[in-house]
């Protein structure tokens, strides 16, 4: 399960050093307004997806793959988000 994450950080991070001509992740990194907006449509779905339950489990999955976009876009690394969610366990 993890090594699905792992490798769309990799795929990230790869696209971002070799772009690939109409790679729609080269897109979301490269534009980080484009990035801030699927982030933010793809939540709204989610939400409305939990609330009509259906469809949560694609939605959801759309919410991770852009988050991991937009992070990346903007130099913030997953590490440091998985290191912080450990500094916080009680």
């Amino acid at each position: 399960m993890l090594d699905t994450l792992e490798n769309l950080i990799k795929l990230a991070r790869e696209r971002k050093s070799v772009p690939v001509d109409g790679s729609y992740t080269n897109k979301l990194l490269s534009d980080k307004l484009l990035s801030k907006a699927k982030v933010l449509e793809e939540v709204d779905e989610l939400i409305e997806a939990v609330e009509e339950n259906s469809n949560i489990i694609h939605e959801a999955a759309d919410v991770f793959y852009h988050l991991l976009m937009y992070l990346e876009a903007n130099e913030v690394k997953i590490e440091e988000v998985m290191l912080e969610l450990e500094k916080r366990k009680k």
